[in-house]
Protein backbone atom coordinates (compact mmCIF):
# COMPACT_ATOMS: atom_id res chain seq x y z
CA UNK A 1 0.00 0.00 0.00
CA UNK A 2 1.33 3.49 -0.85
CA UNK A 3 1.25 6.35 1.51
CA UNK A 4 0.94 9.96 0.40
CA UNK A 5 1.79 12.92 2.72
CA UNK A 6 -0.96 15.04 3.70
CA UNK A 7 0.67 18.01 1.48
CA UNK A 8 0.21 15.83 -1.42
CA UNK A 9 -3.05 15.09 -1.39
CA UNK A 10 -3.98 18.43 -0.06
CA UNK A 11 -2.43 19.44 -3.87
CA UNK A 12 -4.45 16.10 -5.28
CA UNK A 13 -8.11 18.06 -3.85
CA UNK A 14 -6.42 21.41 -5.10
CA UNK A 15 -6.05 19.95 -8.77
CA UNK A 16 -9.86 18.92 -8.61
CA UNK A 17 -10.83 22.18 -7.88
CA UNK A 18 -8.77 23.58 -10.53
CA UNK A 19 -10.29 21.37 -12.71
CA UNK A 20 -13.82 22.37 -11.41
CA UNK A 21 -14.14 19.47 -9.87
CA UNK A 22 -15.48 18.63 -6.05
CA UNK A 23 -13.87 17.34 -2.62
CA UNK A 24 -16.09 16.42 0.42
CA UNK A 25 -14.63 15.40 3.63
CA UNK A 26 -17.15 12.50 4.35
CA UNK A 27 -15.04 11.68 8.20
CA UNK A 28 -13.19 13.90 9.40
CA UNK A 29 -9.62 12.75 11.08
CA UNK A 30 -8.07 12.88 13.69
CA UNK A 31 -3.99 13.88 12.38
CA UNK A 32 -4.58 14.03 8.61
CA UNK A 33 -7.67 14.56 6.32
CA UNK A 34 -10.25 11.36 7.41
CA UNK A 35 -12.36 10.31 4.75
CA UNK A 36 -12.39 12.71 1.13
CA UNK A 37 -14.09 12.15 -2.17
CA UNK A 38 -13.12 14.29 -5.02
CA UNK A 39 -15.27 14.15 -7.93
CA UNK A 40 -16.11 15.90 -11.11
CA UNK A 41 -17.42 15.62 -14.54
CA UNK A 42 -15.06 14.51 -16.84
CA UNK A 43 -12.39 13.20 -14.11
CA UNK A 44 -11.75 9.88 -12.29
CA UNK A 45 -12.92 9.34 -8.49
CA UNK A 46 -10.36 9.99 -6.07
CA UNK A 47 -10.88 8.62 -2.73
CA UNK A 48 -8.08 9.92 0.37
CA UNK A 49 -8.45 7.61 3.26
CA UNK A 50 -6.37 8.53 6.78
CA UNK A 51 -4.59 5.20 7.57
CA UNK A 52 -3.09 5.66 11.48
CA UNK A 53 0.56 5.01 11.80
CA UNK A 54 1.16 5.20 15.61
CA UNK A 55 -0.47 7.75 18.25
CA UNK A 56 1.80 10.62 16.70
CA UNK A 57 1.73 10.71 13.10
CA UNK A 58 -1.04 9.13 9.75
CA UNK A 59 -0.33 8.94 6.21
CA UNK A 60 -3.43 8.90 3.30
CA UNK A 61 -4.37 6.00 0.84
CA UNK A 62 -5.48 7.47 -2.28
CA UNK A 63 -7.34 5.00 -4.91
CA UNK A 64 -8.34 6.08 -8.40
CA UNK A 65 -12.00 4.98 -9.77
CA UNK A 66 -12.77 5.58 -13.56
CA UNK A 67 -16.58 5.30 -12.42
CA UNK A 68 -17.68 6.55 -8.40
CA UNK A 69 -18.30 3.19 -6.82
CA UNK A 70 -21.84 3.08 -5.40
CA UNK A 71 -20.74 3.10 -1.71
CA UNK A 72 -19.44 6.61 -2.18
CA UNK A 73 -22.21 7.75 -4.07
CA UNK A 74 -24.27 6.95 -1.58
CA UNK A 75 -22.14 8.49 1.59
CA UNK A 76 -22.64 11.41 -0.86
CA UNK A 77 -26.32 11.47 -1.50
CA UNK A 78 -26.84 10.91 2.09
CA UNK A 79 -24.97 13.92 3.18
CA UNK A 80 -26.40 15.87 0.96
CA UNK A 81 -24.15 16.43 -1.73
Amino acid sequence: MKMYSLKACENLMQEYADRGGYAFTMQEGTLGLGLVICFGKGLKTSVIKEVTLNEWSSGHTVRMYNKMPKKYENMLIEAGY
